[in-house]
């Protein structure tokens, strides 16, 4: 006999969930609700296999049961849907998520259960939130939706009232839903033909109650006959991606990023020639939801445990939002492409590898999703040091290969700049102008420092100020992510290129290293590596293990920067050892005896 569906009830345990500060956090907890695959290629074994080597713990929740194999499906078997609810009542008063993946729901009472879980589950949440002090703990858990309805080779999957019942009952509750191009042509009853449609589709699937959209589509995205030619012809193949969001900039101010998804952002990856992607779908939306749980769980612990506190990982895990997260289930999915093999006799399921780590299968965001890999040429090329390299010198400035030196003071007034530019050792240096907004009187600052510099065969960067760079023939500009933003509406990052000045570019988040990457700059810097008071700084620490895993996701070609507390000799040598080639320094050598401080760096980064 059906029953009415249970409330569901937050256990008192949920508010005490974290352990004591000496105790190792455990895994955040991620539910998959969805069908099982008999093959172990999709369904809940591929998400349980993707959220072990995201580092998270699944549960799942089977919504139906397939007799399946790597050559196709033979039978479909769906439990009744008040056990699906059992099952879910019965996880979440023991083991509250951080985040739920939902797969396929091929009926329409499958939905309306779903619907009715998430409505139970986010009330209980709403009504706990009121209290402050445990606000961080239980902040509401992302809802990723993957719509299982049309299939990659574009069979129909789910019936027309299903389809209505997700989208009236489950929509509401969701963070991110991930169609591919066949299931956003589903939903919306139209073709998507052009970049143009692709952009307009995803701000029409928003319009229907979701907060996020990622449109995927590989090689079908886009204009596809024609330029999937174009690019085979010329050996230039990559799968691109679209993610927009209703979710406002995470700057408090407002102002944007690149990476915002409010902006709509476009992801490009590699693309692999390969039969081998059973699951992707179902492997992507787990990562999201593996890696929104991460962040969501870290934020959590620091809320808790102060801003010091060391059991919340890295700022970078801390920064994991939903384009981080589209970002790094990009880098996932497109390394278990490219590995993928055959296991029965038909196409091979997507390879399960571990959190993302590998260059050549992190994505990059583009501007424009028309330009072609030959035309996005880079900004002015500086190579990284390395003990074979020939040091630079302060006459070496424009006359073959450029090396970025391995010390970056940062100043903000003439006489540092004066007195840091008569040593050997500076070969580079950057002006940061604060609190000043005339114009003029920046320009006549900027030019200021570049005649000292250019007296003294110095390199000078000016911070965000590309314009009285360009103007004054700076060497080069550095830019954080919501002034890069605002140049590249304004034409700037062309100004900056075809006046040959190089480009430094800061990241703190894997989505900004992602812009970064698809810039092509002539450095990226990387902050605050440890705790500094030196400027308000909305991210938390990354701690040493982060430089090490972006210099394996930078690649060698590309110069790292660390920035950030880095106020002594011995934290120098422990940014250079983790991967640094460069550091950025402030208050470590604005000391009364300036020779011996850069004398003591230099040697620490040698």
């Amino acid at each position: 006999m059906s029953t009415s569906p249970p409330s569901v009830g937050l256990s008192q345990q949920q508010h005490s969930i974290l352990p004591p500060p000496s105790t190792p956090p455990p895994p955040p907890v991620v539910y998959t609700i969805a069908g099982s695959d008999s093959g172990g290629g999709a369904g809940i074994q591929a998400d349980l296999h993707a959220m072990h080597s995201m580092g998270v713990h699944g549960c799942s929740a089977i919504t139906c049961l397939t007799a399946q194999s790597s050559t196709g499906v033979t039978g479909v078997h769906s439990p009744p849907t008040e056990f699906l609810r059992l099952q879910l009542d019965t996880l979440v008063k023991d083991m509250p998520p951080r985040a739920i993946k939902i797969g396929m729901l091929g009926s329409k009472e499958l939905a309306m259960q779903v619907g009715s879980f998430l409505k139970d589950l986010m009330d209980q949440y709403n009504h706990t939130s009121h209290d402050v002090e445990k606000l961080a703990v239980v902040e509401r858990p992302f809802v990723v939706l993957d719509p299982v309805m049309i299939s990659t080779s574009g069979h129909k999957l789910i019936q027309e009232d299903a389809k209505a019942a997700i989208v009236e009952w489950v929509f509401p509750y969701v963070d991110i839903v991930t169609p591919n191009k066949f299931e956003a042509e589903e939903l919306l009853n139209r073709s998507l033909t052009s970049f143009e449609d692709i952009e307009r589709g995803a701000k029409d699937i928003l319009d229907m109650g979701v907060k996020s959209v990622l449109i995927k589509g590989g090689h079908a995205l886009g204009e596809q006959q024609q330029q999937q030619q174009q690019q085979e012809e010329e050996g230039d193949m990559y799968a691109q991606d679209y993610f927009l969001s209703k979710e406002p900039p995470l700057d408090k101010d407002g102002k944007e990023r690149i990476c915002d998804g409010c902006r709509g952002v476009w992801l490009r990856s590699d693309r692999y020639d390969s039969i081998h992607t059973h699951g992707t779908g179902c492997t992507l939306s787990s990562v999201i939801a593996s890696a929104l749980a991460i962040g969501h769980q870290q934020r959590s612990l620091v809320a808790v445990g102060g801003e010091s506190s060391s059991i919340g990982g890295t700022g970078a895990a801390r920064s994991i939002y939903m384009t981080d997260a589209c970002v790094l289930a990009k880098a996932y999915i497109t390394a278990g492409v490219a590995r993928g093999v055959p296991i029965g006799q038909g196409p091979g399921p997507v390879v399960h590898t571990s959190f993302p780590s590998q260059k050549e299968y992190f994505p990059s965001i583009v501007l424009d999703p028309r330009t072609r890999r030959q035309d996005m040429e880079g900004f002015l090329k500086m190579k990284r040091m390395t003990t074979q390299s020939i040091l630079p010198t302060k006459d070496s400035g424009d006359k073959g290969e450029l090396f970025l030196g391995k010390l970056l003071p940062i100043v903000d007034s003439v006489d540092w700049m004066e007195r840091l530019v008569e040593l050997e050792e500076i070969t580079d240096i950057q002006l940061r102008i604060k609190g000043e907004t005339d114009e003029s009187k920046i320009l006549d600052l900027v030019q200021k420092c570049q005649n000292i510099c250019e007296r003294h065969g110095t390199r000078l960067w000016i911070n965000d100020f590309w314009k009285a760079a360009v103007k004054a023939k700076c060497f080069g500009v550095h830019m954080g992510q919501e002034d890069l933003a605002r140049c590249a509406d304004e034409g700037g990052l062309e100004a900056i290129k075809s006046n040959g000045l190089a480009l430094g570019i800061s990241t703190h988040s894997y989505a900004e290293l992602a812009t970064a990457l698809g810039i092509k700059p002539s450095y990226i810097s990387l902050g605050p590596i440890f705790g500094t008071k030196s400027k308000n700084v909305a991210f938390d620490p990354q701690g040493l293990e982060t430089v090490r895993k972006w210099r394996d996701l930078i690649g060698p070609d590309i110069p790292l920067v660390a920035i950030g507390g880095i106020n002594d000799a011995e934290r120098t040598k422990q940014v250079k050892c983790a991967g640094a080639d460069c550091v950025a320094v402030i208050g470590a050598v604005q000391k009364d005896d300036i020779a011996t401080s850069v004398k003591l760096l230099e040697e620490a980064m040698s």
